[in-house]
């Protein structure tokens, strides 16, 4: 496969919970490295359930030849435990992080020591100087739970000047949004690169359940569209590329400084789109 893309990628993958997934997972990234990613990240649990598979996967990446970025939650996280953390990841020879908040799990009181993303950035950059390089999460459409789209920004803003180095944005399948987003933080000061995540389109109830879920907007058009394909699963397949590589394209054109794949555990889709870009 010819890699001469006009953007570099990077990739997510989540640990996979079986044998069968581990051993899946292997050869998915075997056919995804063609790509040369710039590094692959790894998700993490709520509540930190799965942070041994993060590890685990991430060290694998790592033994792989490739860069491996772990996701690192702070909700219920103590300094204690995050220094921990710190030291283990530090051992493995990771050099990047995602800094997030991570999702509350239900009934959950703030408990904890951080109390937002940011706070676990500022402790990072105080704990472990510019050992790791720090990607924040960012929302071209506005975070769920922000009581305005102005706070979001803010907030953003916040995690930024605590000491992140980029940012990898919630997907979304308007352009618009994420220029406009980007232009509305570097008004506030902020220039750090903004990478768009890239969500293919496989499978629409999967895709209508995460979106309610994180409040990602599936445009009018593209819902009813998909809808309209029922069970259709190749023409819902060859409709999203068709949506995906279009928006890659706009975006990679439009000045976006790399694209990062949710993968999904799986490597045709993201192959077939960067393969048309």
């Amino acid at each position: 496969m010819k890699t001469s893309l006009k953007v570099p990628v990077s990739l997510e993958f989540f640990p996979p919970k079986t044998p069968e997934g581990t051993d899946k997972l292997r050869a998915v990234r075997a056919q995804l490295y063609a790509l040369k990613p710039e590094f692959c990240s790894v998700t993490y649990g709520a509540g930190g359930s799965t942070q041994a598979g993060t590890f685990a996967t991430v060290k694998e990446i790592l033994a792989e030849g490739v860069d491996a970025a772990s996701h690192f939650s702070c909700i219920g996280a103590t300094k204690a435990s995050v220094r921990q953390e710190l030291a283990t990841l530090k051992e493995m020879g990771v050099k990047r992080l995602v800094a997030l908040r991570g999702d509350l799990p239900s009934g959950y009181g703030a408990g904890g020591e951080f109390h937002f993303a940011s706070d676990l950035v500022e402790f990072i950059r105080s704990e472990t100087g510019h050992d790791f390089h720090i990607e924040v999460a960012a929302y071209p459409e506005i975070h769920p739970q922000a009581k305005s789209p102005e706070a979001d920004l803010q907030a953003f803003v916040t995690k930024v000047k605590a000491g992140a180095d980029s940012a990898i944005t919630q997907y979304f399948y308007n352009s618009d949004a994420y220029f406009r987003f980007v232009d509305d933080v570097f008004k506030l000061g902020v220039d750090v690169p903004i990478v768009p995540g890239i969500m293919p389109i496989t499978s629409s109830t999967q895709l209508m359940r995460f979106s309610d879920a994180c409040g990602a907007e599936i445009p009018r058009w593209i819902r009813l569209r998909l809808q309209g394909f029922g069970d259709d699963t190749a023409s819902i397949k060859s409709f999203g590329l068709d949506v995906v590589s279009d928006l890659c394209e706009q975006l990679s054109n439009g000045g976006a400084p790399a694209l990062h794949f949710y993968s999904m555990n799986q490597s045709a889709p993201t192959l077939e789109i960067v393969s048309r870009l």
